[in-house]
């Protein structure tokens, strides 16, 4: 069943602008600048919020950017990080697909994607997050070393996704079938992961190094 969207959310998001980054391709090779710090990690489908919220109240050396296109779904993250007081996270309105025209090489340390839609039929296979063709995006994006941190539900789309970041030369670490099957671990969840760990779910996660 598709998602209705919820009436004045555009508008309610625009009142409170001071969370967006409006004109984000103005900053493009500038955002350490825009920003006032080097460190910049981006939230890929940021969703309601809970997730970067939390990363940039544990650690506020960091400036993090939540990316959603979900108006909806994206006022809820903002109002989270406003109500918390939060300084060092902002949020774009965007696509993802352009992400090249926003972002010059380089300038991100890290990528988080998690939960990412899975688009299970093969025929849609170029449009997963972890597909080579963002794959080749976030390379470049991505500073020497910089990281992609990758959380999902789905065996399929781990196994794909896998399989496309070696293939693209990215470094495999922290690899994971089950994330919390002998314990709990000091990790940041998403809403997503604590429905599917409630309902026993595996958790399948890596992290992807970049080298150039």
């Amino acid at each position: 069943m598709r998602r209705r969207k919820k009436i004045g959310a555009k508008e309610e998001l625009l009142e409170l602008e001071h969370m967006l980054i409006l004109n984000p391709e103005e900053n493009k090779g500038n955002w350490k600048e825009t920003l006032g710090n080097e460190r910049i990690h981006l939230e890929l489908g940021t969703g309601r919020g809970q997730f970067i919220n939390t990363l940039a109240e544990k650690h506020r050396d960091i400036f993090f950017i939540g990316v959603e296109i979900k108006e909806e779904i994206l006022l809820d993250a903002v109002k989270k990080s406003i109500d918390r007081e939060l300084s060092n996270v902002k949020y774009l309105w965007f696509d993802i697909n352009e992400i090249l025209s926003i972002f010059h090489e380089n300038e991100i340390e890290r990528l988080y994607i998690n939960f990412c839609d899975p688009w299970p039929k093969t025929r849609h296979s170029k449009r997963r997050l972890t597909h080579r063709k963002f794959l080749e995006k976030y390379k470049r994006i991505l500073k020497s070393n910089g990281e992609i941190h990758f959380k999902t539900d789905g065996e399929e789309l781990f196994e794909f996704s896998l399989n496309e970041m070696l293939d693209m030369d990215y470094k495999l670490k922290d690899v994971s079938l089950n994330l919390y099957r002998d314990k709990e671990t000091n990790t940041v969840k998403t809403e997503y992961e604590e429905k599917f760990m409630s309902q026993g779910k595996p958790i399948y996660r890596l992290v992807a190094r970049n080298y150039k």
